[in-house]
């Protein structure tokens, strides 16, 4: 399906440079917190890249706010601050980790992949971005009753998580359940109505359930 690396590279995204250049713009979180409501489109996108660089997990239903902003600047930056802010664990170690794994499957090593994604989640089974990678990783390699095993793990911890939402879709549009996509993928653009790569993936769906029917399949 011609949208399959659009998505597929959205839910690699791991890390940000926008928390990196706004790191030294606030002194604390209530003021990233006001600044994030300034009728500034530039400062309210500063101070979503502090949060994502500095928050908590707590702090992604501020992010999510903005994913609906009336600047598509910001919408951009609410959504790769979320990725950003979901994948940081707090432990430097498991987020090197996170981060090595994301270079095994880049590289095309997936069984390498698998395991350090593996390794994260025996060290940190709270943190649903390992859960989510490896989804990705297993996705990848064909094993999908496993990688949606996973997404499930990741829905646990994080039911906000558009990426796992759109990747259900995938899995379910490889196993021939078009619907079950179709349902899916809806729900990841209501927590992201940015996705056009969704939005694309819904409608030629759509369409391929129609002409089925037309042709009584």
């Amino acid at each position: 399906m011609t949208t399959l690396r659009a998505l597929t590279i959205v839910w690699l995204l791991a890390v940000t440079a926008a928390a990196s250049a706004a790191s030294e713009s606030y002194a604390n979180r209530d003021e990233a917190v006001h600044a994030a409501a300034s009728p500034n489109a530039d400062t309210r996108a500063e101070a979503l890249a502090w949060i994502a660089g500095h928050g908590t997990q707590a702090d992604a239903t501020i992010l999510k706010e903005h994913l609906t902003d009336d600047s598509a600047y910001v919408r951009s930056v609410a959504e790769q601050a979320l990725w950003t802010l979901w994948s940081r664990s707090g432990d430097d170690a498991v987020d090197g980790l996170l981060a090595a794994g994301v270079e095994q499957m880049r590289a095309g090593d997936l069984d390498a992949a698998i395991a350090t994604f593996s390794a994260v989640i025996t060290q940190k089974p709270e943190f649903g971005e390992g859960w989510n990678k490896r989804a990705t990783a297993l996705f990848l390699a064909g094993d999908f009753r496993r990688s949606l095993a996973d997404c499930d793990e990741v829905m646990k911890r994080n039911p906000l998580h558009f990426g796992a939402l759109a990747g259900y879709g995938q899995i379910y549009f490889q196993l021939g359940q078009y619907e079950r996509a179709i349902a899916y993928w809806k729900r990841a653009l209501e927590v992201n109505p940015n996705l056009s790569g969704v939005e694309t993936s819904i409608r030629a769906t759509e369409q391929l359930l129609a002409e089925r029917r037309r042709r009584g399949a």
